[in-house]
C-alpha cells in the first residue's frame, strides 16, 4: 500500500462529516484515494480530508477531534 488518504462520508446538503474512513492511495499517487474505503465503501460520493494522516509513530491515521466518527472496519484495517 502507497498510503492511506482520510475520507469523509457526509450527510447532504449541509455536507456534515458523519463518518471518517480510510482510504488506501491510488497506485504512484499518496493523495489521490483509491475508488474504494478500506471497509469496501465506494470513494466516489466522499470528500477527501484536508489534512493528511500523520506520518508520526504512533499517531492515529484519523483527525484526532474526529475521533468518534472514525469507522470501526477501516481503523482494523489500517
Amino acid at each position: 500500500m502507497s498510503g492511506i488518504v482520510v475520507m469523509y462520508e457526509v450527510e447532504q446538503p449541509d455536507l456534515t462529516v458523519r463518518r471518517v474512513h480510510a482510504a488506501p492511495a491510488a497506485p504512484g499517487t499518496t493523495s489521490v484515494p483509491g475508488p474504494r474505503t478500506l471497509c469496501g465503501k465506494d470513494t466516489f460520493a466522499m470528500q477527501t480530508a484536508p489534512a493528511p494522516p500523520s506520518t508520526d509513530p504512533g499517531a492515529p491515521w484519523y483527525p484526532p477531534q474526529q475521533a468518534d466518527l472514525r469507522c470501526p472496519a477501516c481503523d482494523d484495517a489500517v
